[in-house]
C-alpha cells in the first residue's frame, strides 16, 4: 500500500521512464518449451483462395494496386473494380465478417479469411452498404453488401477492393487463382457434326 501511494506521488515521466526500463530488463515471452515466441509474420505468401470476385464475373479493374514507397507515402492500397450502385458485393473465400459498418462517411466491410495464417488476411470492401452482420460466418461467393451509390473516389461507380494482413498492405488480385483471373462467362456451344454412336 505504502509503495502504491508512493508511485502516485512520482512525476508521469519518471513513472514512464522506470516501466520502460523494467519491461526491457525483462525476459522475452517465451512457450512452454523454453523457445522465445516469434513476432506474427505479416510477409507469409497470399494463397490463391477466392473462388468468386467480389462484384460481377470479370470485372474490369479501373485502378490497379500501386503499393506505396514508404509507410505513409501516397500509392493506391487495393484495387478498384468497375460496379454499378446496386451491384451485389461477394464474399471472395470463406470467413467470419470483421466489421460492418461506416468509416469517413463510406459503408465498409471487411472479412477475416479462415484458414490464413495468424494473423490472417482480411479483405475490406467499400463503398459498400453490409447485407451482412459482425461476427457472421460466409462462404465464397455469399452476398455480404452491395455497392452504394456515394463514397466513390472513381470517375465512375466502382468497388475498392483491399487486401490486408495485421497492418501490411497486399494486392488483392493475388488471392485470385489463374482460372479465375482469365475466366470469362460460360457459353454452350451447339453440337454440330459429331457422329452418334451404333446401337449394340
Amino acid at each position: 500500500m505504502r509503495a502504491e501511494r508512493s508511485l502516485r506521488t512520482w512525476p508521469a515521466s519518471l513513472l514512464g521512464l522506470t516501466v520502460a526500463a523494467l519491461g526491457a530488463a525483462l525476459p522475452a515471452a517465451t512457450a512452454r518449451d523454453g523457445d522465445a515466441i516469434p513476432p506474427p509474420r505479416t510477409d507469409a505468401p497470399v494463397p490463391a483462395i477466392a473462388r468468386a470476385w467480389p462484384v460481377g464475373i470479370r470485372p474490369s479493374v479501373v485502378r490497379g494496386w500501386e503499393p506505396p514507397a514508404t509507410t505513409y507515402g501516397r500509392g493506391h492500397r487495393g484495387v478498384d473494380l468497375a460496379a454499378p450502385p446496386g451491384t451485389p458485393v461477394r464474399a471472395v473465400a470463406p470467413g467470419r465478417v470483421s466489421f460492418a459498418g461506416r468509416v469517413a462517411a463510406r459503408g465498409v466491410i471487411s472479412v477475416e479469411l479462415n484458414g490464413t495464417g495468424d494473423p490472417p488476411l482480411r479483405t475490406t470492401y467499400e463503398p459498400v452498404r453490409p447485407t451482412a452482420k459482425k461476427g457472421a460466418e460466409v462462404a465464397a461467393g455469399d452476398v455480404i453488401g452491395v455497392v452504394e451509390p456515394t463514397g466513390s473516389h472513381c470517375p465512375t461507380s466502382c468497388l475498392h477492393w483491399g487486401l490486408r494482413r495485421a497492418d501490411t498492405y497486399l494486392d488483392p488480385l493475388s488471392l485470385l487463382p489463374p482460372w479465375l483471373l482469365s475466366r470469362g462467362p460460360s457459353r454452350l456451344l451447339p453440337v454440330v457434326g459429331v457422329p452418334e454412336g451404333r446401337e449394340a
